[in-house]
């Protein structure tokens, strides 16, 4: 039994601290993963753990991970044992009923997290701990772009060369010339229909939500050539004369590239159908319409980042053993595919299923 496991005593709930844990930002930014350090949990040796899914699509609390040591992974209940949290008569440790709510959950991007996280009524300790690192954001740059240079066309025009981005934007407000401030606010606020008070959180909404949107579409845009390359896969192996025979093979084949294909055409679609409502907004910007785009946007976050996040973990795990067409043959492609890829692919479908329909938004005249 660890150093943790050995209290017996089960302690009250921690309170949220208010202050950022330290993520590194490959960790923050992943789909598949979350750091239990942002949450207040009692045991000090989950606070150097992380929760991801692994390539089965479960999630297991990863203890320990490095270069030449590997990844120590356990599932929360073989974690509960082995932290003598079970057994009968022993009152639930909050540790654990915080563990059995974030396990289902179906991605761990921070974006899903704000909306899973407040239907769960989890609290962490710190609101920074659920937005992007810098580094993610700054990479994002070019997919804002589409969203955020209608809106500067729309209230600025093209007539001040002094506002070319969405941050420019934002630190208009910031000046010390305090007339101009108030003119560039009030400009806005008539503009969006709203009171001059309101225009810092409309622009700090907009920012969110068509940041998220970029995040999601950089995600996808980095799957697309790994999947490719595992559609070529498997071309390869019903092509193969040892393989081809042999039916179990071949209808898992046909199950796995079906559950892909599906996903892959609902996400795009839904971004599809997210574009036509954002085109939609600026026939007649108010902060009203944006409401209207951010609420269907939000709507959709937990599914698009389950669907995202399962594919994701996935094609990782092909591209990872199979980093190039040069490595592994029809043959070790084929036993990958029954042994891992195969595993866990109804969840794919599940998220899919469970998906709210999309609804249509007529916009007011």
């Amino acid at each position: 039994m660890t150093d943790a496991a050995k209290d017996q005593d089960v302690p009250d709930p921690a309170e949220p601290t208010g202050v950022p844990s330290v993520q590194r930002d490959e960790d923050r930014d992943a789909l598949h993963i979350l750091p239990l350090s942002i949450l207040p949990f009692q045991t000090p040796s989950l606070h150097r753990a992380r929760l991801i899914k692994n390539a089965r699509l479960n999630s297991v609390v990863e203890l320990f991970q490095g270069q030449g040591i590997g990844s120590g992974q356990m599932d929360v209940e073989e974690l509960a044992k082995d932290y003598g949290w079970s057994g009968k008569g022993r009152k639930r440790h909050p540790d654990l009923v915080m563990l059995r709510k974030l396990a289902p959950l179906p991605s761990y991007d921070v974006y899903s997290l704000r909306m899973l996280f407040r239907q769960e009524g989890i609290e962490v300790n710190a609101i920074e701990d659920l937005k992007l690192s810098d580094s993610k954001v700054t990479e994002l740059t070019s997919y804002m772009t589409q969203f955020t240079r209608p809106l500067i066309q729309e209230i600025y025009g093209k007539d001040d060369l002094n506002i070319q981005t969405f941050d420019d934007m934002v630190k208009l407000f910031e000046s010390p010339d305090v007339e101009m401030v108030r003119k560039k606010l009030d400009q806005m606020a008539q503009k969006l229909r709203i009171k001059v008070r309101d225009v810092p959180k409309f622009l700090e909404d907009y920012g969110d939500v068509f940041l998220s949107l970029s995040y999601f579409r950089q995600c996808l845009d980095a799957l697309e050539p790994i999947i490719d390359e595992f559609m070529n896969s498997m071309d390869e192996i019903r092509d193969n004369f040892q393989l081809k025979t042999n039916v179990n093979m071949m209808n898992t084949c046909d199950q796995i590239e079906g559950a892909i294909n599906e996903l892959m055409a609902a996400i795009s679609g839904r971004f599809e159908t997210f574009d036509r409502y954002t085109n939609g907004m600026w026939d007649d910007l108010t902060a009203d319409r944006f409401k209207t785009v951010k609420k269907f946007v939000e709507e959709y976050h937990t599914t698009i980042g389950g669907c995202l996040c399962a594919l994701t973990v996935k094609m990782n795990a092909f591209a990872v053993r199979f980093p190039s067409p040069a490595v592994g043959g029809p043959i070790k492609r084929g036993e990958f595919i029954m042994s891992e890829m195969k595993q866990g692919i109804e969840k794919v479908r599940e998220i899919q299923a469970n998906a709210p329909k999309i609804e249509t938004v007529e916009w007011a005249k």
